[in-house]
């Protein structure tokens, strides 16, 4: 029910997460396996044990983790999906798109992804083309594999000097 939803008390413990993070490698083989510790805990999981922990599905769905480049496929068609986010028909090319030019339950979503799927500090006004793929999926009720994009994201975070 959505009122359990506001009678929730979550807790999230910032230095654990710093020190995840830190002491964080994902390691290459057939399946990505993050690995790391917390107060001397070591963690270990691929994203099958991801999925599990999370309790979703981690078989199917789209994972892409797209940073500069959009590529045309069977679903992702960047043309009409930016026309379909800045609400203009007559665009001609596939663009960013800012969220002032977005529906209010495009910006709601929007908003979900980058807070809660992949999480970024800048650029919160503009939707990049991971944003926006991502944002079709779901509301086409398209398959997103979450445990895939989680350790993408993760990933790519570790690897950035910045973050």
């Amino acid at each position: 029910k959505l009122e359990n939803l506001f009678k929730r008390r979550e807790f999230v413990f910032i230095d654990a997460v710093k020190e995840f993070y830190e002491k964080m490698t994902v390691i290459h083989l057939k399946k990505d396996v993050v690995k790391s510790s917390v107060k001397g805990v070591a963690i270990e999981f691929d994203h099958d044990r991801l999925a599990s922990i999370l309790g979703v599905p981690g078989k199917n769905g789209i994972c892409e983790y797209i940073k500069d480049v959009w590529e045309e496929s069977k679903y992702t068609k960047p043309l009409e999906i930016t026309r379909r986010f800045a609400n203009n028909e007559t665009l001609t090319a596939s663009r960013r798109v800012k969220s002032g030019e977005m529906k209010p339950f495009q910006r709601f979503i929007h908003f979900l992804i980058i807070k809660n799927v992949i999480p970024r500090f800048g650029k919160r006004d503009t939707s990049s083309f991971m944003d926006l793929t991502y944002m079709d999926h779901l509301m086409a009720r398209r398959l997103v594999n979450l445990p895939r994009v989680m350790m993408r994201h993760m990933s790519y975070v570790i690897s950035m000097k910045d973050h």
